[in-house]
């Protein structure tokens, strides 16, 4: 139970002298690119700067104890800050206590209901969330993330929550645009994109050395800070009106308790679970697909308590809403991390910083930590994937746009509901007709397939339909039509076989509707039998009285059903040579 939980009990028995360099080396990698990362979605989230640093020291701390990726690195993201000042920004104006207090009270409500969801196991909650549908949240979130920090690269005020706001603010204002601070954010801007694909191998022709060359090329957001700061600082660039982030408090965040304030939880109380929702899918993709590399394996239930954990000590420690992020993550699998101590080497090198760098980042330029922000985030827009979906399902791609069109049109808040939404539809609209199909013998075989894809053998008197899902309350009626409507339309017809090797379960519902077509087959003169049924949904099915009242019988293949029924037919068609 204690290993269950606090999953530092199992991978800390074999912590070595070898695992301590690699979880300290990828430290020092991701600590240099956090702390512009941690400023900038700060920034984004309409909060101090040190209140990025502050969020990503906790909870790095607290998921070393209670995750279970060897990889993941937590803290503050993108797509979480910009849903921070959406869901705050309604309560209270930026800068104010209350604004403060709103996004402290946020971080804790998630990290509340994360915990909930934990305990109850309530991780397969995920699942109901399409994956188009949160790749198309992604893509508009980022779009508009993106879009929010153009005004700092301008160095002009603008607002809005969607895209269609913030177009109209910035044309209204452009004619303000400070030209230095545009040289500056557009310098900066070019130098992280021209890093992100360059740096490495120009490095490599100076450093032999693969790991150091790893390293350096991690620094190009960092060299970007210290190159404009000390620009801003050697000219007094700040005079000329380039906003700078100003003076940051030096020392570690004092532990409180966040505001206790039931009114203003039950106004955040529905973005704080779109927050969890959002954090943990992105969380558990993260964390998935880094652990599938190494073969390792992660509990999604224990991945939400961890989670909630770091979020409820994000609040404690003076932070914001925080989630598993997919960049830092990344670059923490690749600098070699092997547990997740790596992570909490990561906080103290954040707490290092917090306690002593803090002076030194006083003229760094808004615009910076904004191109910093734009450079992440379009990293995130993936345009093909909506080209993909397109070709791939119809479907899938009107749900994807909508959710993008949603977003962009009415805010983050809006879409993700509207994603949520479309994606429980799209679950329910399926297997509410689910696939099925009309089957008979392959000859000289004992199997049996579709009728309208192969060469089949069937007998006049014999239906046999294959329901290919389980059948619950969306599609019960649709099972009812479909049998009576080919009993309708063949008189021929004296049995009827449901085949249910695709069945894994059938809900009350489903059982009403197969004992009513029971009772109007018997009338109709027709016995109503069952093939290839589960053990586990055969069992559900001898605590109702519908095995009694079956007119016909329950048959372990398919083959023996028919053999019942119709011997002569089903020896012809196993003797028949194969077309």
């Amino acid at each position: 139970m204690l290993k269950r939980y606090f999953p530092i009990l199992e991978w800390s028995k074999t912590y070595s002298r070898d695992t301590l360099s690699q979880d300290m080396m990828a430290a020092v990698i991701v600590t240099i690119m956090l702390i512009p990362q941690s400023l900038a979605y700060a920034l984004l989230a309409g909060l101090p700067a040190e209140v990025g640093l502050y969020a990503s020291i906790a909870p790095l701390l607290i998921y070393t104890v209670f995750g279970t990726s060897r990889a993941l690195a937590v803290g503050p993201v993108a797509v979480a800050s910009l849903m921070t000042a959406a869901a705050v920004g309604e309560l209270a104006s930026q800068g104010t206590p209350e604004y403060y207090a709103a996004a402290i009270a946020l971080a804790l409500i998630s990290g509340l209901m994360l915990l909930v969801m934990g305990f109850l196991r309530l991780g397969f909650l995920a699942n109901f969330l399409s994956h188009p549908v949160i790749s198309g949240f992604i893509t508009a979130s980022g779009i508009i993330i993106a879009a929010s920090q153009l005004k700092h690269i301008f160095g002009i005020d603008a607002k809005g929550h969607n895209l269609y706001e913030l177009s109209i603010s910035m044309a209204e204002n452009i004619g303000e645009t400070n030209t230095t601070t545009l040289i500056i954010g557009v310098f900066a801007t070019a130098f992280l994109f021209w890093s992100r694909k360059y740096l490495k191998p120009t490095l490599a022709k100076f450093v032999n050395n693969p790991k150091l060359t790893d390293i350096l090329a991690k620094t190009g957001p960092v060299v970007a800070v210290m190159v404009t700061t000390l620009a801003v600082w050697m000219f007094a660039l700040d005079v000329e009106g380039v906003r700078i982030v100003g003076e940051i408090p030096r020392g570690l965040p004092t532990p409180s308790v966040p505001p206790i304030d039931l009114d203003l939880w039950m106004q955040i109380a529905t973005p704080a679970l779109l927050i969890s929702i959002v954090g943990y899918v992105e969380t558990i993709s993260v964390a998935s697909t880094l652990a599938a590399k190494r073969r390792q394996r992660i509990d999604p239930d224990q991945e939400l308590i961890a989670l909630g954990a770091a979020n409820v000590g994000s609040a404690m420690s003076g932070g914001f809403p925080v989630t598993g992020g997919f960049s830092r993550s990344v670059v923490n699998y690749d600098a070699g991390a092997q547990t997740p101590a790596a992570g909490a080497y990561t906080a103290i090198g954040i707490a290092m910083a917090t306690l002593f760098l803090t002076p030194l980042l006083h003229f760094l330029p808004k615009a910076t930590l904004a191109a910093t922000i734009i450079v992440a985030v379009l990293s995130l827009v993936d345009i093909g994937a909506i080209k993909r979906t397109w070709v791939y399902s119809k479907t899938d791609f009107t749900a994807m746009l909508a959710t993008i069109l949603v977003t962009l049109g009415f805010g983050v808040e809006i879409g993700i509901l509207t994603g949520v939404s479309l994606s429980i539809f799209l679950h329910l609209y399926r297997t509410s007709r689910p696939h099925f199909a009309v089957v008979g013998q392959v000859p000289g075989t004992e199997h049996f397939r579709n009728i309208n894809r192969h060469k089949v053998i069937v007998s006049p008197t014999i239906h046999s339909i294959r329901i290919d899902e389980s059948l619950y309350f969306p599609n019960a009626k649709f099972l009812e039509d479909t049998i009576n409507n080919a009993v309708a339309n063949n008189k021929e017809i004296k049995h009827v076989i449901l085949v249910c090797p695709a069945v894994n379960f059938i809900d009350a519902s489903a059982l009403e509707s197969l004992e009513a077509v029971n009772l109007r087959l018997k009338d109709a003169g027709v016995c109503l039998h069952m093939s290839e049924v589960k053990g586990p949904v055969l069992d559900r099915l001898k605590r109702s009285h519908f095995l009694q009242d079956l007119t016909g019988k329950i048959h372990l293949t398919q083959f023996d059903a028919v053999c019942s029924i119709d011997p002569d037919c089903a020896n012809q068609a196993k003797n028949e040579a194969r077309p």
